[in-house]
């Protein structure tokens, strides 16, 4: 918690997102070029977007091109 949030971060250690690309990552259908060879329609960041702003919070993305992301929601307690 942190204030009057509640706060979930998920961290990973993948390829990472180009900054290019962050704007965009949570548009419906959206998918980084760089993930070659994964399979997914590009849904999964804009659903999870959708219910987070329908429950009055929000969701964003950090991070390093090559070192991973971090991403972090933020609820209303």
């Amino acid at each position: 918690m942190e204030g009057n949030e509640a706060v979930i971060r998920v961290r990973d250690e993948g390829i990472g997102i180009p900054d290019d690309d962050l704007p965009r990552i949570f548009d419906c259908f959206e998918r980084v070029s760089t993930w070659s060879g994964e399979d997914g329609m590009g849904l999964g960041l804009w659903i999870t977007r959708q219910i987070v702003e329908a429950h009055g919070g929000g969701v964003m993305a950090e991070s390093k091109f090559g070192k991973g992301s971090t991403f972090t929601i933020r609820l209303p307690l």
